[in-house]
């Protein structure tokens, strides 16, 4: 019989699809497995995130807002487990289902939220340092080794680690997430045109508004900048880039299993601690709090200081490299499945 795992995260304009995409990342290691997936999604009206899942034969159904309808749904689609994903699911959700019968999952940053889980995963960096007090009878899988990677990303992953920075005019990519909605990439954009430095940067521009502003730049002689829409050939654009600017987020993982030089601004208070443990580990570049990086000139001119420096020096780029690709090793979302799996399993008689 054929275990069917259900998946409850959403994403939209201000939520991001960060939940989303490491969600898609263990549903892909799933069904490779023979097992089927469904997502309970609020997907926000975003036609790139319902095409993550329309586009690797995933079924999707309205998101449940109440403890009935959760179970109700977990009833009538026959879920043997529901991974939860979400900041904003009340912990009533896992209860019920716990209470039901059925394993959860529920993927976290830190702060449990007090949800009722059989496995807490906890992919971020240093996060295997806390003990937090779980349910009775539950596991913590914590740390970057849980880190939950598409297999877009993982099969860019280099072999062995970079040895050695290009000579070449540096190729960047920034992005900012599926709906950039703090609106950084126009930000980021007006600090590589401070360096003055030579480059070739394609920047993702999440709507149309962000792209006309984009645009609207004008870069120095010996730069090119390449505005485009969000697009699932972003790991391949990466794995062929020199250095990569993005949010801190769980985007940060992908760049690190790349083994790829990364320039990281941390845009919501959130994301402050991931920020701060990767940038002082040295693996990746800390260019600052997106609202400094626009209202004090101090803090926007370290980072084109910064910025400079990473585009005219091949061997910093390539230490950073280094020490990414070692931090990440891609095999995150097998070592969770594989525990998901192990909890399903009947206990021996």
């Amino acid at each position: 019989m054929t275990i069917t795992i259900g998946i409850r995260c959403d994403a939209g304009p201000r939520t991001g699809v960060g939940h989303l995409l490491r969600c898609v990342a263990l549903a892909e290691e799933l069904t490779a497995r023979g097992l089927a997936v469904h997502f309970l999604s609020d997907l926000g009206g975003l036609e790139w995130a319902t095409q993550q899942l329309t586009s690797r034969g995933l079924p999707w159904h309205p998101a449940p807002y109440d403890t009935v309808g959760m179970v109700g749904a977990a009833d009538r689609l026959g879920l043997d487990a529901v991974v939860i994903d979400s900041y904003e699911v009340p912990a009533a959700h896992s209860r019920a289902l716990r209470a039901s019968g059925r394993a959860v999952v529920a993927i976290v940053d830190g702060d449990l939220r007090d949800q009722d889980a059989d496995i807490f995963v906890d992919q971020n960096l240093d996060a295997e340092r806390r003990h937090p007090p779980l349910p009775p009878g539950a596991v913590r899988l914590a740390g970057l080794e849980y880190a939950l990677l598409r297999h877009a990303v993982r099969d860019l992953r280099p072999a062995t680690a970079p040895s050695g920075g290009s000579a070449r005019t540096p190729k960047v990519v920034a992005f900012f997430g599926g709906t950039d909605a703090y609106r950084a990439a126009p930000v980021v954009g007006r600090l590589l045109v401070r360096t003055g430095m030579d480059c070739t940067a394609t920047i993702v521009a999440a709507d149309d508004s962000l792209r006309r502003e984009l645009l609207a730049l004008e870069p120095e002689p010996g730069q090119r900048f390449d505005i485009i829409a969000p697009t699932d050939d972003l790991p391949k654009l990466l794995a062929d880039a020199d250095l990569a600017i993005s949010a801190s987020g769980t985007s940060t993982w992908e760049l690190l299993c790349l083994g790829l030089p990364a320039a990281l601004v941390w845009v919501v208070d959130n994301q402050i601690i991931g920020y701060g443990r990767t940038t002082a580990r040295g693996l990746a570049a800390g260019l600052g709090h997106l609202p400094d990086l626009t209202s004090s000139p101090f803090e926007s001119g370290a980072a084109v200081d910064l910025l400079r420096t990473l585009l005219v020096s091949p061997s910093r780029r390539a230490a950073l490299a280094a020490r990414a690709w070692s931090a990440v090793d891609g095999r995150g979302t097998a070592r969770v499945a594989d525990a998901l799996l192990d909890r399903l399993r009947p206990a021996p008689q």
